[in-house]
């Protein structure tokens, strides 16, 4: 998920469980923890999703609607 008014980097926040983390579009880099499994799933959607999660990223700073972005199949 996305925040409008969200610092930078350019990031995102993932939750799993109770666990939580923020996860950086263009590196990867992780601050939070999430479980192991579910840190590689989330990092296989980021790079499946990079173009679309850039675009969001912006949206935000526009104060615009988010689209979607698919999970992963």
């Amino acid at each position: 998920m996305m925040f409008y008014r969200d610092h930078s980097p350019p990031h995102f926040h993932a939750r799993y469980g109770e666990a939580e983390a923020l996860i950086e579009i263009e590196s990867g880099a992780v601050e939070g923890a999430l479980p192991l499994k579910a840190l590689k799933l989330v990092e296989a959607w980021r790079l499946l999703r990079i173009r679309q999660l850039r675009a969001n990223w912006k949206r935000c700073l526009q104060q615009e609607a988010l689209e979607p972005i698919a999970p992963l199949e």
